[in-house]
């Protein structure tokens, strides 16, 4: 396992640890305060548990390499953890927090509030606490998927609980209906960072290319190669957590023996290194166009002469 992966894994392991602690936290306050808002991220930092146990099951399944079934790794593991992860944000957090918080904000409630200090307190605690493994994973600078829906719920923790406590400070003021109004407030965040981590990570799903610079770049480095002419039908795409597979076709001199036409493959595949592992770069050879050939100039490179 890479020392990034274990990284990962210990980064989602603490967010979990730190998660429970919350969880209990927020959900005692609630039954001594009543406020609804700390109710909603008692549920939010429920649901966290378990996706984030789901997630470490992921980075941990996508750390394993090649086998019969599964040719490129089992890097994709995480975008599907990820999708799954969207969905519950969306499903089980969201949707149940809209369905508390809509009937009490249109018509009422007579919630009986008290000791609204311990809510003040162990939402400033939850939010300290929640920076810990956010700050660790900023830091590290980690790219893997499940590190980002962690990161992202991780954000949107601190955005709901801004939202409860703003809320319950106006509760404080005399305000019952900044209660309901801020559990929705809670809902809709969680919903618009699960709809984008949604999206995101179904694209991966789905074989998405890399940004153009990074093809750019590619195309550069195998174009400095001595023996190469020309470079076409170039495609990649993501199999994992920033591993890429690609797999171009490089023009030669036209003629020239199978040994050094190998040979400036194999140079392109190690000048990608830096980018692409060896395993996932598949380089075909074609001839070079014939200048004076019977089809008048015409030739097409067409079929491959070798692909290694």
């Amino acid at each position: 396992m890479s020392s990034s992966s274990s990284e990962e894994l210990g980064a989602i392991r603490l967010a979990v640890a730190l998660y429970a602690v919350v969880f209990f936290l927020k959900l005692s306050v609630y039954l001594y305060t009543g406020v609804m808002a700390v109710l909603a991220e008692a549920l939010h930092t429920l649901a966290d548990i378990f996706i984030s146990g789901f997630l470490w099951v992921a980075a941990r399944i996508s750390a394993r390499g090649a086998d019969k079934e599964h040719h490129f790794g089992h890097g994709r593991a995480q975008f599907v953890a990820a999708l799954v992860a969207a969905t519950l944000f969306i499903s089980f957090t969201s949707f149940r927090l809209f369905e508390e918080a809509v009937p009490k904000l249109l018509w009422g409630h007579d919630t009986v509030y008290s000791n609204l200090g311990w809510a003040v307190g162990v939402l400033l605690v939850s939010m300290g606490i929640a920076a810990i493994p956010m700050v660790s994973l900023m830091r590290k600078k980690l790219t893997g998927a499940a590190a980002k829906a962690q990161l992202m719920e991780l954000f949107n923790d601190q955005a709901g609980l801004v939202a409860a406590l703003v809320g319950t400070l106006f509760i404080i003021e005399g305000v019952p209906l900044a209660d309901p109004i801020a559990t929705i407030v809670v809902a809709i965040i969680i919903a618009i960072n699960a709809a984008g981590l949604f999206r995101e990570n179904s694209s991966l799903l789905m074989g998405r290319s890399p940004e153009p610079d990074f093809i750019h770049d590619i195309e550069k480095e195998a174009l400095s190669v001595e023996g190469v002419k020309k470079l076409h039908k170039l495609k990649a795409e993501y199999i994992g957590p920033g591993t890429v597979r690609a797999e171009m076709h490089i023009v030669v001199k036209r003629g020239i023996p199978i040994e050094e036409a190998d040979a400036i493959a194999a140079k392109v595949r190690e000048r990608l290194c830096n980018k692409i592992e060896k395993d996932h770069c598949l380089i075909h050879v074609d001839a070079e166009y014939e200048k004076n050939g019977s089809d008048g100039g015409k030739t097409d490179p067409g079929g491959a002469k070798k692909g290694i």
